[in-house]
C-alpha cells in the first residue's frame, strides 16, 4: 500500500472502503459515471480494484474547487482527496465526502463508448476501441480470473514437481503437420511463428521428465468463427514415463484445482456483474472416438469412422454434455505424425481430446519415442523427415516413453464464463481480418 503522503493515491478504491468512517484518503483512478445535481456533484470513480463513490458539496467546498468538480467528464483521471464516510445507498456502504481534486489529464471518449454507460455494441466495435472496452467492469473481471487461473495453473504445476520452460517462437519446421504457418523474414533463412513448442516440450522432457510452457503460439487460421483465432496463450505439458491416461488424470486434476480456486477468488466480483462460472468436479466422462460416433448417429448426425468431428457434431455433443468430457482413442490417420499408435491396433491411437460442451479446450497423448517409427509416421503424414533432422537426433540420445497435451487458455476461460466469442478473452484480438489495435 501506498505510504500517506503519496502524491496522487494513497489507497485503492477497495481498501479505501474498508477504512473506519473519518479517515483521510486520497484516492485516484478514472471517472466511470459523473452526476451533477447542482449544488452536490457525485463521482463514482474507477480504478483497477473497483469503484467508490465520491462526494462534493458546494457547501462544504470553495467555488473554485466546486467548479473543478463540476468540470469533470467521463474518463478523466482524477486524483481526489477526501474523508471516509458510511452511506448504504453508496456502492460498498461507504463514500469519500470530498475535500479537493487534481485534475491529472482530460479525456475525450465519445458518449456510447464510456465505460460507465450500459451500451450494448457490436463486438467489432468495441474490440477497435480496445483500451476503452477493457476498462469496464465486467471485461476487468474476465482478465482478473485470466490471470488468477494462471498463477493457479503454475502453483498447481509446481507442486507436482514441473519445472517451467521457454522454446522458440521463431522455428524452421512444421511442428503439427498440417496447421498453416506464418512465414517471416529471418535475416537469409526461411523461418515461421511458431504453432506450437510440441517438439521441443519432448525434447525437454527428456532432460527435466516433467515441463510445462504457457506461451503465445500461431496459427494462420482461415476460420472466421466464435473460438477460432489467429494467435493464442497455449499452456503446455509433457512428462517422460508417463502414459496418455495418466497425463489426462493430470489435465483433469490441474484444471479442478486452478479453474475452481480462480473462481472463488473472484467470484464476488464476478457474481456482481453477471456472470454464472463453470465450477468443475471429477471425474470427467471419458468415451472412445467410436461410442461418440454411435452416439451421434443416435443424434441424427452420421460420420464416417475417420472422419474428424464436424461443427454440427460438436454442437449436437455441447447439447448432450454441458461440462468437460474426454473422448479417447482417436483414429491415428487423423492425429498428428508424433501420436503413438495402438501396438495392439494401429488404427487407433493413445491420443484423447478434452471438450466442454461444444468447444474443444485441450488435445493430448502418448508421443512416439521409437525414432523408425517416428520416421515412417512422418512420411505418412506426407512430412520430409529430413526437415527434422535436430528432433530425429535427439531420439538417439535416449528418448523416454513420454506423453503431454496442449491447451487453449482463452478457450476455457470462455467455455467456464460463458462467453459467446473466444476474442472476449484475449486482450488484443488477431484472427483472419484484425491486426490492430
Amino acid at each position: 500500500m501506498p505510504s500517506q503522503n503519496a502524491l496522487w493515491k494513497t489507497h485503492s478504491s477497495k481498501s479505501a472502503l474498508s477504512l473506519p468512517e473519518g479517515s483521510r484518503v486520497r484516492v485516484a483512478g478514472w471517472v466511470h459515471v459523473v452526476r451533477d445535481l447542482g449544488g452536490v456533484v457525485f463521482i463514482v470513480l474507477r480504478d483497477s480494484e473497483g469503484v467508490i463513490q465520491v462526494v462534493a458539496s458546494r457547501s462544504q467546498l470553495s467555488e473554485d474547487v466546486f467548479n473543478e468538480f463540476k468540470s469533470v467528464r467521463a474518463e478523466d483521471v482524477v486524483s481526489i482527496e477526501g474523508v471516509m464516510a458510511k452511506s448504504l445507498k453508496a456502492p460498498g456502504g461507504a463514500e469519500v465526502k470530498a475535500l479537493s481534486i487534481k485534475l491529472l489529464n482530460r479525456a475525450s471518449v465519445p458518449p456510447h463508448l464510456e465505460p460507465g454507460r450500459r451500451v450494448k455494441l457490436p463486438l467489432d466495435e468495441r474490440l477497435d476501441n480496445r483500451v476503452v472496452d477493457l476498462r469496464k467492469p465486467r471485461n476487468m473481471a474476465i482478465f482478473k480470473f485470466q490471470s488468477a487461473l494462471l498463477r493457479f495453473m503454475r502453483e498447481f504445476l509446481s507442486s507436482q514437481g514441473f519445472i517451467e520452460v521457454f522454446t522458440p517462437r521463431l522455428i524452421a519446421t512444421a511442428t503439427e503437420g498440417g496447421a498453416a504457418l506464418f512465414p517471416i523474414a529471418y535475416f537469409d533463412m526461411e523461418a515461421f511463428l511458431a504453432q506450437s513448442p510440441q517438439l521441443y516440450k519432448e525434447q525437454l522432457s527428456s532432460v527435466f521428465e516433467k515441463v510445462f510452457e504457457i506461451g503465445p503460439l500461431f496459427r494462420a487460421e482461415e476460420s472466421q468463427t466464435d473460438r477460432h483465432v489467429s494467435e493464442y496463450v497455449g499452456v503446455d505439458v509433457e512428462v517422460a514415463f508417463a502414459t496418455y491416461r495418466e497425463v489426462m488424470e493430470l489435465l483433469e486434476e490441474l484444471l479442478v484445482y486452478s479453474v475452481n480456486r480462480a473462481i472463488d477468488e473472484v467470484r464476488s466480483e464476478l457474481e456482481s456483474l453477471g456472470f454464472n462460472p463453470m465450477r468443475l468436479e471429477k471425474p470427467f466422462p471419458k468415451l472412445t472416438y467410436s461410442e461418440i460416433l454411435s452416439m451421434l448417429s443416435e443424434m441424427g448426425v452420421r460420420l464416417e469412422w475417420g472422419e474428424d468431428l464436424s461443427t454440427e457434431a460438436e454442437r449436437k455433443l455441447g447439447e448432450r454434455f454441458k461440462g468437460p468430457f474426454f473422448i479417447v482413442d482417436w483414429p491415428t490417420r487423423i492425429k498428428p505424425f508424433y501420436i503413438m499408435p495402438n501396438p495392439e491396433d494401429p488404427k487407433l491411437s493413445f491420443s484423447f481430446d478434452l471438450m466442454i460442451g461444444r468447444i474443444e479446450v485441450a488435445s493430448g497423448g502418448q508421443r512416439i519415442h521409437d525414432k523408425d517409427m517416428l520416421i515412417t509416421r512422418l512420411k505418412e503424414s506426407g512430412l520430409d523427415p529430413s526437415s527434422f533432422e535436430y528432433h530425429l537426433k535427439c531420439f538417439d540420445w535416449g528418448m523416454p516413453p513420454h506423453s503431454g497435451w496442449g491447451l487453449g487458455l482463452a478457450r476455457l476461460v470462455m467455455v467456464v464464463l460463458g462467453l459467446s466469442d473466444i476474442r472476449e478473452a484475449i486482450f488484443y484480438p488477431r484472427d483472419r481480418r484484425r491486426l490492430t489495435p
